[in-house]
């Protein structure tokens, strides 16, 4: 896909990350190198991945939901729900007059019964469900004009809707109540029988069954809410393909198919298993799996700590946090005011779904204090910014932000 140039709010643009990025991609234009980019500010050193931040899915959201505020100054405008998970994005958008119809897990704000034809609503970069555009049609609004559905997402569909075509089945490796596998889900079962499963766990639950190793019984226990009427393991997955949220992470995907790739070995045979199982691993998002490996490289850097900044319902930052956690303490946080000194910072767990508190978090007796710094795909850099700031700010005797970033910009100058 061509890379073209978006419209970004001057709000959301970075001064110091930015010039990072640029000078890299002019070291490194064909994005073979995953090293980190290290910053020495003296007493602590930030190691900021290769890849992170902003991808093409969440700037083509961006630039068309603000053109349209826009070009639509006396409308009411509406987006269906959080444009992108990240709570900055989504409350400056609500602070130049912008609703939410639904919240991210699907309940009502404002039923779409009390919207007129002349009113304006956006679908969100994780798309919509097939029902919903359909209650828009219906009052007259086209739910396409202002369309920021993620393109790599819609790849996703359309490569579904081919396999439909060819009477195969579909299984989406996804977070059934999230609003990208909602809408997946329903565009797969306009055409396919389809079942939604979270992880390798419940891929390997599912291809037990396919293989009888499991009562039939059992799919309707693990199943049976986040599947279409009717599914039959044993007769819907004859033939059929997996799909995937876009954000989720890529390795896990892999590790999906191959495990339901060799049930289908293992019933049908390795010569016939390529009839079976399609190969659908040119869906995995670019972006995803970019910024996924150089937070590997990043965990592979040895931090002493790592921070990464983004929503708390975002699904891509929450793997990102989830690659960390395994290699040093990681807290992930949606801005900089979550620090409240060196000796105490909240911060959200994922896996008990609350905040946390945690004390004596920033070890400053150290000579060189490696921090990783990353940001998910819906995080301006602006606020990875002022982390590193504010990070900086409790410290003694570090070194200017000048200082540092000079060799960046007198390589885009030089270069550039």
């Amino acid at each position: 896909m061509a890379r073209k140039e978006f419209e970004i709010p001057a709000i959301f643009k970075s001064p110091i990350i930015r010039k990072v990025k640029e000078a890299n991609k002019i070291t490194d234009p064909r994005k073979k190198d995953l090293a980190p980019t290290e910053l020495n500010f003296g007493p602590v050193t930030f190691l900021i991945p290769r890849h992170f931040g902003f991808c093409y899915g969440v700037e083509n959201a961006i630039d068309i939901a603000y053109r349209t505020v826009e070009e639509n100054p006396d409308k009411n405008i509406y987006l269906l729900s959080e444009m992108i998970h990240n709570p900055t994005v989504n409350e400056d958008l609500q602070k130049r007059g912008v609703k939410f119809l639904f919240d991210t897990d699907g309940s009502v704000r404002i039923p779409i019964e009390d919207l007129s034809e002349d009113d304006v609503v956006i679908v969100p970069a994780f798309g919509t469900t097939i029902e919903i555009g359909e209650k828009l049609k219906a009052k007259g609004i086209d739910p396409y004009q202002y369309n920021t559905t993620c393109p790599f997402v819609e790849k996703v569909w359309k490569r579904g809707n081919q396999l439909g075509k060819k009477g195969y089945s579909l299984v989406v490796h996804g977070k059934h109540l999230h609003e990208e596998t909602r809408a997946t889900f329903s565009h797969s079962a306009d055409h396919s029988p389809t079942v939604v499963v979270l992880n390798p766990e419940e891929a390997q639950i599912l291809a037990d069954i396919m293989t009888e190793k499991r009562p039939i019984e059992d799919f309707e226990k693990y199943f049976g809410h986040k599947s279409t009427d009717g599914f039959n393991p044993l007769k819907d997955l004859e033939f059929f393909g997996v799909i995937n949220q876009t954000t989720m992470l890529a390795t896990e995907t892999q590790q999906v198919m191959e495990i339901l790739k060799k049930a289908s070995k293992e019933r049908f045979g390795e010569e016939n298993v390529a009839n079976h199982f399609a190969d659908t691993s040119d869906t995995l998002c670019y972006a995803t799996n970019e910024n996924q490996s150089a937070t590997y490289a990043l965990a592979d850097a040895k931090p002493d700590i790592a921070i990464v900044v983004g929503g708390y319902n975002s699904s891509n930052t929450m793997h990102l946090v989830e690659i960390l956690e395994h290699h040093c303490p990681t807290y992930h946080i949606r801005d900089a005011e979550e620090f409240d000194s060196s000796e105490k910072t909240h911060h959200f767990n994922q896996w008990e779904k609350e905040m946390k508190e945690t004390t004596n978090w920033l070890p400053k007796d150290q000579d060189n204090l490696k921090i990783a710094l990353t940001s998910g795909a819906s995080c301006p850099d602006v606020l990875v910014d002022e982390v590193m700031l504010k990070v900086l700010s409790l410290f003694d005797d570090t070194k200017d932000v000048e200082e540092v970033i000079r060799p960046f910009e007198e390589k885009l100058i030089t270069e550039g």
